[in-house]
């Protein structure tokens, strides 16, 4: 892999959760893997009063907790070495004055360190930071690329509906161009997400298939298997459709309806899965009820131990109206896609953590040996596991050994576990990697943020003007409200019950 051009990874907000869990454990990894230029630093920022030793004993805290497994032959002077490349700098980036000492004490580690005026810049902030930065590092000059290229990585959310997301916009572009603006979701940065333009674009046996003549329906679900525990009051002002649908799964579902782009380059990607955000069809506001089905976990017992309801969490209204689980149909209206439908489901408190993308092929046109083996409505499956177990699995129907033609559904499936010398790189080490070389392709851009946004605003409206929508109840530890399954057109399909380890399925899969 390429090593970046030296420069300075400044992270706003560096005494947070993130910075310690994430950010530097990440950026340790790139180290590990002689992945960073060797003039390079980190300066974090917060209000925090902190020395460079403080901020360095608290951030080797970190990278021994929560740095990749593949570093666990990581010795004590490796991480060592690699915080003296970590700096802190205090003061309240609330403060326009207090811009001016923040320039200089970063242009004087550029002079010391040699990074040729080279910066990135992260805000690991609250989203009401988002203009506040950038509009004060451009009065103070940092946003030129005159002398060194200058980056901005913004973290979601990225706006709470149309107007805020099309308001932020507007704002960063004042200061920065978009091609200097990397909007960050962690989720683009999983291996297997990647893989997925692999699979299609380079493998002869699945384009030429991967369309409405030969796709019955594509299925994607995000589920998690823990409440919201701590984060009640985060979570009411944000909900599964915001915090979920909106960003990740609208994303994958660009990613899997996606043309092939002319050149694997940045804007070529991007440009194709902007195309498809630009390509659904409208849910009317009339409509939703139809089309999206929202729910609340309700408290249960699960293997015996007593779950709270949603309403009983810390922080959260007890007559909430927020849902904690989306399923949603929808139709992308282009030549490739036309009436086939995508399902897309997330949750809290389901029976397991997975993210997955499912592509139910139609049936052969004429099924000889259906009424033999009971199999008439099992169609060929490909799965795309994108967490955990991350691999892919294809199911079809195999002869039975013995006498007659009795069939029965098998899998094929390839693990990256299966790989002994594979390593699977974080989310956050991928991702940031890309945007020290300057790669865009695995961050959103602004014109598809605000057709995502754009998409989901009937249903934020309808939601918000209609009491009578229900929010059904499901309890803690089952796959959700139950009224999904009429989502489904073919009656004789279902949601598909995923469980830990991709090769099995079913609808009792353990926490």
């Amino acid at each position: 892999m390429k090593i970046p051009s030296n420069h300075i990874l400044v992270i706003f907000g560096a005494s947070g959760d993130l910075t310690n869990r994430k950010l530097v454990p990440a950026v340790f990894d790139l180290f590990e893997q002689n992945l960073v230029p060797d003039n390079f630093a980190i300066l974090g920022l917060g209000r925090t009063q902190m020395s460079d030793a403080d901020f360095r004993i608290k951030m080797k805290e970190g990278i021994q907790e929560f740095a990749s497994k593949h570093n666990h032959d990581s010795t004590a002077d490796d991480i060592d070495a690699f915080v003296q490349k970590l700096y802190y700098y205090a003061f309240n980036t609330k403060e326009e004055s207090e811009y001016a000492g923040f320039k200089e004490r970063l242009l004087s580690l550029d002079a010391k360190l040699n990074t040729g005026n080279n910066f990135i810049f992260y805000l690991a902030t609250p989203p009401s930071m988002y203009t506040v930065i950038p509009c004060n590092l451009a009065k103070e000059g940092l946003a030129d690329e005159e002398n060194g290229f200058k980056r901005l990585i913004v973290e979601k959310p990225f706006g709470y509906d149309l107007e805020t997301a099309k308001s932020l916009n507007k704002d960063l572009l004042k200061n920065f161009q978009e091609d200097q603006i990397y909007r960050i979701d962690h989720y683009l940065g999983k291996e297997t997400v990647q893989n997925l333009l692999v699979t299609r674009f380079s493998n002869g046996i699945f384009e030429p298939l991967w369309n409405r003549n030969y796709v019955s329906h594509v299925e994607i679900t995000s589920s998690e298997s823990i409440g919201v525990g701590n984060r009640g009051g985060y979570y009411e002002g944000s909900g599964a459709l915001r915090d979920m649908v909106q960003n990740h799964l609208l994303l994958l579902a660009g990613l899997v309806g996606m043309e092939p782009p002319a050149v694997i380059t940045s804007n070529g990607i991007r440009n194709e899965i902007a195309k498809v955000m630009q390509s659904l069809r409208p849910i009317k506001e009339e409509e939703v009820e139809n089309y999206v089905i929202r729910g609340q976990y309700v408290d249960s017992t699960i293997k015996g131990v007593a779950t709270k309801g949603y309403r009983e969490e810390q922080g959260v209204n007890p007559e909430s109206r927020t849902e904690t689980y989306v399923a949603m149909k929808f139709f992308i209206d282009n030549m490739r896609w036309a009436d086939v439908p995508f399902y897309i489901r997330t949750g809290k408190m389901l029976p397991t953590r997975v993210t997955e993308v499912v592509i139910h092929f139609k049936p052969s046109p004429h099924r000889l040996f259906a009424d033999k083996s009971g199999m008439q409505h099992n169609h060929n499956q490909l799965v795309i596991r994108i967490q955990p177990d991350e691999g892919l699995l294809m199911k079809f129907g195999m002869k039975t050994p013995g006498a007659g033609f009795n069939s029965q559904t098998v899998n094929m499936d390839f693990h990256y576990s299966d790989l002994a010398d594979a390593y699977l790189p974080s989310a956050y080490e991928r991702l940031l990697h890309d945007c020290m070389l300057g790669d865009s392709t695995l961050y959103s851009r602004g014109d598809v943020v605000e057709a995502a946004w754009e998409f989901v605003k009937p249903i934020q409206e309808a939601w918000k003007k209609n009491n009578n929508i229900p929010v059904h109840g499901y309890p803690a530890g089952t796959w959700g409200p139950d009224v999904a399954d009429d989502l489904i057109e073919d009656k004789r399909q279902t949601w598909r019950y995923p469980c830990k380890n991709l090769a099995n399925d079913g609808n009792y899969c353990e926490l």
